[in-house]
């Protein structure tokens, strides 16, 4: 199966980075290196699949989009309203039980496949191995847990960093509880996480999130991702 390829990435291709940033990390991003990128603030479950709506119309075939957030912090919901925008088949539920789900269009569009990257430890030989009924360069990827894992998947990606603005210390104890919270959880209380992160937060302040949007190599340097804020 064919990586999704961007030609102008080879004419100019993105500054690669290794390793596994937190959530503060990424969201910093923001500001290196003149990469596009916007934060906003998201007020309420409904406000991130709008957000996800407004997102598809940015994207094309072959974009691929990395998720990074603790558990319910809406990753799933994004993703629901992304699949809204592209008019895609299909219910957009956490893949964590398959790996991955490929919802196709309904109205002549890409692809959605959405993938649970927690499990990969083979990051794009193991994403080909899934054997997907459908070509990656002709579909949007939206990949949650991906970092560190299918950055060679294209040299042009969006990072989409979601983080609680409430809770013990978020910017700085997000990542680990994380890590922590999806060891103890993926296996045992899946039905628990798809609810959490299908309605994030119980109201008010609670729900409240941040969201960093960094685009990465030439396919995002002209991208309007400031129409996203209003």
């Amino acid at each position: 199966m064919e990586a999704p390829h961007s030609p102008a990435a080879d004419a100019a291709p993105a500054t690669r980075r290794t390793g596994v940033p937190g959530l503060a990390g990424l969201a910093g991003l923001a500001g290196l290196a003149g990469l596009p990128a916007v934060r906003l603030t998201v007020e309420t479950p409904e406000r991130m699949r709008e957000l996800g709506r407004g997102l598809a119309a940015l994207l094309r075939p072959g974009d691929l989009v990395m998720l990074t957030g603790e558990l319910g912090a809406g990753k799933t919901t994004l993703t629901r309203g992304l699949g809204e925008g592209l008019g895609v088949r299909g219910a957009v539920t956490s893949p964590t039980f398959v790996i991955a789900r490929v919802h196709p269009s309904l109205v002549g569009g890409p692809a959605l496949v959405h993938v649970d990257a927690y499990r990969l430890g083979g990051g794009l030989d193991e994403m080909e191995d899934l054997d997907l009924d459908v070509s990656l360069p002709d579909s949007v990827v939206v990949v949650e847990w991906g970092d560190g894992k299918v950055e060679e998947l294209s040299d042009d990606r969006l990072h989409v960093v979601i983080h609680r603005t409430v809770g013990a210390n978020a910017d700085t104890n997000a990542d680990t509880n994380a890590d922590t919270n999806a060891d103890t959880n993926a296996d045992t209380n899946v039905d628990a996480n798809v609810d959490t992160e299908a309605d994030p937060g119980a109201g008010g302040a609670d729900e409240r999130r941040i969201v960093t949007l960094t685009g990465f190599g030439s396919r995002w340097s002209d991208a309007d991702l400031a129409a996203l804020i209003h």
